[in-house]
């Protein structure tokens, strides 16, 4: 079975719901994932926006998912031993899509991460440059869903 993402509300590809915008309730959507590979020992989360205009736009940073979870819950609040990282935003948690107005759509990548260890050296409110730095040398496997979304004028 291939390592695979699901994020629901919305298919892969499709518009992400204003629901978890900034333009909505701006809360998480409910993830699910199944086929880990073999040896993972826990999970790590990313979402960013590689349209946005300086850049890519990091929106949530989640680490120490352990093994044994296949899932988050809408507008997930992690408990210990699950960590946060610090988004563009400059917060912690999740930060919905937010482009700026009459820039277009931008595609917005959720990407669960299957790890070779049970628990990653990282501070809570890491940002994306230290989470990289850690997660990178132990990723087993990658699972991608896409969403779009498009601020109304």
């Amino acid at each position: 079975m291939k390592f695979h993402l699901t994020v629901h509300g919305f298919q892969d590809g499709d518009v992400v719901p204003t629901k978890y915008t900034c333009e909505g309730s701006d809360v998480s959507p409910a993830l699910s994932w199944e086929g880990a590979p073999a040896g993972t020992r826990s999970f790590a989360l990313m979402m960013d926006d590689p349209d946005a205009p300086g850049g890519t736009w990091t929106h949530w940073l989640l680490w120490n998912i352990p093994a044994a979870f296949h899932s988050l819950a809408e507008h997930a609040d992690p408990v210990p031993p699950i960590r946060s990282g610090t988004n563009d935003f400059r917060r912690a948690g999740y930060g919905g899509p937010c482009p700026p107005k009459g820039h277009g759509p931008h595609r917005y990548y959720f990407r669960l991460f299957a790890l070779d260890q049970e628990a990653l050296d990282l501070k809570p409110g890491a940002n994306r440059k230290q989470f990289d730095q850690a997660v990178r040398p132990q990723v087993l496997a990658e699972a991608v869903w896409m969403g779009r979304y498009e601020r109304k004028r």
